[in-house]
């Protein structure tokens, strides 16, 4: 499978990446497993995860993904085999459950949060990590317009590079990256790194679909590109909404039915639904499941270094990393442009 460098970094990752959310809550041990040894016999070396997960999140289950992870690793003795990513929560007081609800990207949390992933992967080192979301206000997660009014008190992101170079001194982490981030947000990382001689950003993982190509005018061409920070495109099938799976049978077992209504509301705007038939149409009439075309769209695109799948059966994860084999042709990508242009990032 193809392997793409990094940004500046001297990891070389493959363009499929196994998500892991699932692990703990919709995936067994055995299961996360199972899906472990399938995806790096099929040439992925790249996984990626977080302390907060799996999703959605519980205190019951917090850190189940990792130590599943964990206890893979440690029996199948293939830590040097992969690529690990893993993250730090951002600022969330619902989510009393991780560090009290005060988690911030400040020193001391930033130290508990790694050795608590380090213990439960069983490994002494992280390949990749990042931080979850902004300590400062910022619109994320479907919140497309910046409000003033949610201003709150947020760690610098000069006191956040400088625990980050100490664990990087320390061995503990190789480099690092952020993740559902503006333009704002990585070019000040970049900037207080180079003035200060901090660690530089090599990634962002941020949201990326057919539904939601806001990254290819907000971040790519002037931020990202020019500041060499790879992008790992995550949700490329807008949770399971390119799939189909809901306009066939909107009862189907997945995400958007066994979690509470709401809780990813921006996958269920009419016009999420109208853009993912279209795009169904397209790729039946083109022979191609929508799942695999959606998913073979967003490996082709030269921007994307690796992008994050998940799965909850092995079939499923046999289909996603099998996309990464279809070339789509330039008429077909014509159609889906023509179709982004007339509904353009509902799922943003």
């Amino acid at each position: 499978m193809q392997r793409n460098r990094l940004g500046d970094t001297d990891l070389h990752v493959s363009k499929v990446c196994l998500g892991t959310m699932t692990f703990g809550e919709q995936n067994t041990e055995a299961d996360a497993h199972s899906q472990l040894d399938f995806a790096l016999e099929r040439g992925v070396n790249f996984i990626d995860t977080a302390e907060m997960y799996p999703v959605m999140p519980r205190a019951e289950t917090q850190g189940s993904t990792e130590r599943f992870i964990g206890s893979w690793l440690k029996k199948s003795g293939r830590r040097a085999d992969v690529v690990l990513a893993t993250k730090v929560a951002g600022p969330n007081p619902s989510m009393h459950w991780i560090r009290g609800g005060r988690n911030n990207l400040d020193e001391a949390n930033i130290r508990a949060a790694v050795e608590a992933s380090l213990q439960r992967l069983q490994t002494d080192y992280i390949d990749l990590y990042q931080l979850h979301w902004p300590s400062r206000n910022a619109p994320i997660f479907g919140n497309n317009m910046f409000d003033p009014s949610k201003e709150r008190d947020s760690v610098p992101v000069e006191a956040t590079l400088e625990v980050l170079g100490k664990l990087v001194e320390e061995g503990k982490i190789r480099h690092i990256g952020v993740s559902n981030e503006t333009s704002w947000g990585v070019s000040e990382f970049i900037k207080q790194s180079e003035s200060r001689g901090l660690p530089r950003i090599a990634t962002i993982q941020n949201l990326y679909n057919l539904t939601a190509r806001g990254f290819e005018t907000s971040l790519l061409d002037e931020t990202c590109y020019r500041e060499r920070v790879s992008l790992l495109a995550y949700s490329p099938l807008a949770f399971g909404q390119l799939s189909a799976k809901y306009l066939d049978n909107p009862k189907a077992h997945g995400r958007l039915t066994i979690f509470p209504p709401g809780w990813s509301p921006r996958y269920l705007r009419p016009a999420v639904l109208a853009a993912a038939a279209e795009y169904a149409a397209l790729a039946r009439a083109n022979g191609m499941t929508p799942a695999a075309m959606a998913l073979a769209w967003c490996y082709s695109r030269w921007f994307v270094a690796s992008t994050i799948i998940g799965a909850t059966t092995l079939a499923q994860l046999e289909e996603n990393i099998g996309a990464a084999d279809i070339t789509l042709a330039p008429d077909l990508i014509g159609a889906i442009d023509a179709i982004h242009a007339r509904l353009t990032n509902p799922g943003q």
